[in-house]
Formats: C-alpha cells, sequence, structure tokens
C-alpha cells in the first residue's frame, strides 16, 4: 500500500506541475525555461547519483548481513531493529525538513529491497 501511495503521490505532484509549468512557461519559451533551471538540475542529478551510491553501498552491508544471519540461524526480518531504523530516520528527516510519512515510505522502500537481498543471500 505504501508503494501505491507514493506512487500516487508522485504522479498527482507531477500532473500540478504540469498544470502550473504549463501557465508560467507562457511567459518564457520552454528553452529559457530549460537554460535557467539547467544549473539546479545538473545539482539533482548529480544528488540523485550520489543517493543511488549511497543506497548502493548500504546493500553490500545488507548482504554482509544476510550472509551472517545465514550462518547464524537468525530470521532476515527483525521487527524491532527496523523500528529503531525507522525511527531515527524521521528523526533525522525531520531536521533536513522532510515529513515523517515519506520517511517511513522511503525507508519501507529500503527495507524491502534489504529483506529481498537478505534472502538472496540466505538462499545460496
Amino acid at each position: 500500500m505504501a508503494a501505491g501511495y507514493f506512487k500516487y503521490t508522485l504522479l498527482l505532484t507531477w500532473l500540478c506541475l504540469i498544470g502550473y509549468s504549463s501557465a508560467w512557461a507562457q511567459d518564457k519559451s520552454i528553452e529559457v525555461v530549460n537554460r535557467e533551471l539547467s544549473q539546479s538540475r545538473k545539482k539533482i542529478d548529480s544528488l540523485d547519483r550520489l543517493l543511488i551510491e549511497v543506497l548502493g553501498s548500504r546493500q553490500r552491508v545488507v548482504q554482509e548481513i544476510g550472509v551472517y544471519k545465514k550462518k547464524n540461524n537468525v530470521p532476515p526480518l527483525q521487527p524491532a531493529r527496523f523500528k529503531q531504523v525507522v525511527d531515527k530516520a524521521i528523526a533525522a528527516g525531520a531536521k533536513e525538513g522532510l515529513s515523517a510519512e515519506f520517511v517511513t515510505e522511503l525507508m519501507n522502500a529500503i527495507h524491502k529491497e534489504s529483506l529481498r537481498m537478505e534472502g538472496d543471500t540466505t538462499r545460496h
């Protein structure tokens, strides 16, 4: 459900931006708009690459944990630990102006991928 809500929110935001930007762009050509936004878009692209790199590093640690859990018969899902992770992320996100709902959805998505990766590790 969280993934569906996130996709719905992104779609709704995108549709709102289209309506807003089309009204705004009537005053400026698309070329001017793209040129004016170019630097900010480059920053976003760079930050997106960094986010993916950090997530990749995190998932490599998850794989190490998966191997440990397999060797020590520890189940992949640790609800108490995940709650700690989410609570810390919500607190850190609040300092960055991020809503608890967004941070929770993000951490749920990351956790889902972590469990998938741990499961792949434990099958080998």
